[in-house]
């Protein structure tokens, strides 16, 4: 295993999870000089409700009025754009409009502009249909009205986590892969947690479990105040050609379970309609159910008629840990030194930076009061976006593997080394963008196993011996 073992080892925090917020946490705690441990279950990081999200970085605009989750997404959105460059993290300031088509939704446009200045996001404005086609002429003409959130942005599903891990894992963090919480229990002055790969010590433990968030609750604690209810969500992408039909993040008028269902373009230069809200009690498939993605398919092309036409280059799914309740579910077992993070449904991206340091609010007030790192490492990780010079661009990079998305050799090299290097092919995907494009790895799986050979834990299906 690539990971360090950790034997009778003790850490200031140990962190369940290795989804988007549990590596934001793990790299807050990091960074105010904690000892910290990262547990996941997994073979790979982002492998649970991470994988799959829609790559916005939200203001917080239509979060409810006062909520955890809008100060956590105002703080998280704050600091992604104060920690970006530092890391190399992408960000395209496309902005968003939420449109109504309907004299209904037309009405409630005027209750969501005041919600979102009171959300301190004051910035918005308002557009008629002739306006909003001026702005994006690709709509359908019976557009009613809508509103600019100019400060929304689109950003790369996976590259921020990634840099948040590295981060603590370059300022001292250790992270435990295929290392599933099995018990526990808490004498009072630390914790004693039993984990598939043997016993680890923590003076404290964060429950960022995700998807099963309740079950780690219940495991520890012998109770959980909330019940989680997984939330699917089904994707279609576009080929890169339908790109260039959406200037702006096209929002729905949201409703009460949901944002709804949104049409944008991606920073890899291509156009995806999503999410569903579907929910289910399967925790751990997401399948792909062909009704609603023609369904899908059908409401991007009511959005913009010139979609019937472009191709889709994939499919994908994910599960929500959405709970009873709309809110967050954070919360600090006084007495016990825990902190469970759950509920954290459809805004985990935006919100993990703003989530982590309430988290370390939280842990302070539970007494975890280490020394704040003087001068930490910022490690800068390899661009993904379209928007920033890639690799192949530059000279030496050992020729393009992957042609649709253009990766190259020098890349997927460089992406198996280190602390963060994948155990597996779908890890792989995530720190490079390798299968992700129109043939979906049908014409370089073959190099790719050949690059990859002896280097993943769980290799590529069909990697032979030869």
């Amino acid at each position: 295993m690539p990971d360090m073992p950790h034997g009778s080892a003790r850490f200031d925090a140990a962190v369940v999870g290795a989804g988007i917020v549990g590596c934001a946490i793990a790299r807050r705690l990091t960074l105010l000089g904690a000892r910290v441990a990262v547990l996941e279950k997994a073979p790979d990081i982002l492998d649970g409700a991470s994988k799959a999200n829609s790559a916005i970085l939200h203001t917080g605009f239509d979060a409810p009025v006062g909520s955890l989750e809008a100060a956590c997404i105002r703080e998280g959105h704050r600091e992604y754009l104060e920690i970006r460059e530092r890391l190399n993290l992408p960000l395209d300031r496309a902005g968003a409009l939420v449109l109504a088509w309907t004299e209904a939704e037309e009405a409630r446009l005027p209750e969501l502009i005041a919600q979102s200045r009171q959300n301190g996001v004051a910035d918005v404005e308002m557009f008629g249909r002739k306006e909003l086609l001026d702005l994006e002429p690709a709509l359908a003409p019976h557009v009613r009205a809508g509103f600019r959130v100019p400060r929304e942005s689109l950003i790369d599903p996976w590259s921020a986590p990634h840099a948040y891990l590295l981060q603590a894992l370059g300022n001292g963090a250790t992270l435990l892969r295929d290392c599933t919480v099995t018990g526990g229990g808490f004498d009072g002055a630390e914790w004693r947690l039993e984990t598939s790969r043997g016993p680890l010590r923590a003076g404290l433990v964060v429950n960022a479990a995700g998807l099963h968030g309740d079950r780690v609750d219940e495991m520890l604690l012998g109770t959980c105040d909330f019940r989680i209810r997984p939330r699917k969500g089904q994707f279609v992408v576009f080929d890169k050609t339908a790109a260039r039909l959406a200037c702006h993040i096209l929002l729905p008028v949201p409703g009460e379970k949901t944002k709804g269902i949104v049409v944008c373009r991606t920073v890899w230069g291509n156009l995806l309609v999503g999410p569903t809200a579907e929910e289910q009690k399967d925790r751990e498939t997401a399948a792909l159910v062909p009704a609603t993605l023609a369904m899908l398919r059908a409401k991007g092309a009511e959005i913009l008629p010139a979609l019937a036409g472009e191709e889709i280059t994939a499919l994908y799914a994910g599960l929500r840990p959405a709970t009873e309740r709309k809110e967050y579910r954070i919360r600090a077992h006084e007495g016990r030194r825990m902190i469970t993070v759950g509920g954290i449904r459809s805004t985990g991206m935006s919100a993990a930076l703003g989530i982590a340091v309430h988290v370390a609010r939280l842990a302070e007030g539970l007494g975890l009061a280490p020394a704040p790192l003087v001068d930490p490492a910022w490690p800068r990780i390899e661009n993904l976006s379209d928007g920033a010079e890639r690799d192949w661009q530059r000279p030496g990079n050992g020729g393009i593997l992957c042609h649709c998305e253009l990766v190259t050799r020098r890349e997927v090299a460089a992406a198996l080394q280190g602390p963060l290097a994948p155990q597996t092919l779908a890890g792989l995907k995530r720190r490079t963008r390798v299968t992700m494009g129109r043939c979906q790895g049908f014409y370089c799986s073959a190099g790719l196993a050949e690059c990859t050979k002896g280097r993943l834990a769980h290799p590529m299906v069909g990697e032979g011996d030869g």
